[in-house]
């Protein structure tokens, strides 16, 4: 009975309660068309609107500073999906040619497309002198060469030995060095009866260059030294064989000849090379493999010494 009563007298509150609402109502609206919507209302709801404005704004321009692509909130609240810049992801992985496997193969690569396409499938510069199967090489000018590349030999091996910097001194007795063989074959063509001559201008020029470099820039004078080693057990060892058959009989100068493995003992001084290049900014190694033009250079005009005329 009692819950009957409470749901009787339930009905007749909300009955009675309808018809003032109702009036209340109606009373609002012919106030408002009289006087208009309260100022505070219309200025709190207009703020509103604007600063929402303004955030999805400032979201969007800071994403962009930063970096980031900002998406629009997809539920009802304020949480924004933040993703990194595809264009940002893309600069970290790029990488200099070689740089993956270390430094040296960056300098390999660089050295390789300084090639001429007749020297190197890797070559991308014409041919700017006789091809060497053409060069009709000499006794005497074969001497030039070799006592020009002592000199440069002679003054590398010096620079190592007295350490100005103390990497260098990761390249002493490498089992690389060239004086001592190159003197064994002087001495061999002069007990053949061949005068042997000074150091020419380009030999001593180089020296003079890579005695400079050495003290005051490293990185550019690594990028010699690993031209003039590593080049001469490749390239170099082959124009050494056909220039031996071309004058010399078929004769294997000291020169061409290293005690031990020498793919091993390269890849010990390979090691070594990288290790110093990792204290580098990426602007040091950027000057080192600048250097490797002036390395070429300097080298090939000694090398072309061997078919130069008496």
């Amino acid at each position: 009975m009692m819950a009957m009563a409470v749901g009787e007298l339930g009905l007749s509150l909300k009955s009675a309660a309808t018809p003032v609402a109702a009036a209340a109502a109606t009373a609002r609206e012919k106030s408002s068309v009289q006087t208009g919507p309260s100022k505070a209302s219309a200025s709190a709801h207009f703020r509103t609107r604007i600063s929402q404005k303004a955030d999805h704004r400032s979201s969007n321009y800071f994403g962009r500073v930063l970096g980031f692509g900002v998406e629009a909130p997809n539920t009802s609240t304020s949480s924004f999906s933040i993703r990194a810049s595809s264009a940002a992801a893309e600069k970290a992985k790029a990488r200099y040619p070689g740089e993956k496997k270390g430094f040296v193969e960056e300098m390999r690569f660089v050295a390789m497309k300084l090639h001429t396409k007749d020297q190197s499938k890797e070559g991308e510069k014409e041919a700017d002198v006789q091809p060497i199967g053409q060069w009709q090489p000499t006794i005497e000018g074969y001497l030039k060469f070799l006592v020009d590349s002592k000199e440069v030999y002679d003054t590398m091996e010096t620079i190592v030995q007295k350490a100005a910097h103390p990497s260098y001194e990761l390249f002493r007795n490498t089992g690389l060095e060239r004086s001592e063989r190159l003197a064994k074959d002087l001495e061999w063509f002069a007990s053949q009866g061949h005068a042997i001559p000074k150091a020419g201008v380009d030999g001593t020029t180089y020296a003079k260059y890579l005695t400079e470099l050495s003290e005051t820039d490293v990185p550019a004078f690594i990028c010699h030294f690993y031209n003039v080693y590593f080049a001469h057990s490749a390239g170099g060892k082959f124009i050494g064989k056909k220039v031996a058959e071309m004058i010399l009989d078929g004769r294997e100068l000291e020169f061409y000849k290293w005690d031990g493995e020498l793919s091993q003992l390269l890849g010990a001084v390979k090691e070594n090379l990288n290790k110093v290049a990792e204290e580098w900014t990426r602007d040091e190694k950027n000057n080192c493999l600048k250097e490797t033009e002036n390395s070429f250079k300097y080298s090939g005009k000694i090398l072309r010494l061997i078919a130069s005329p008496q």
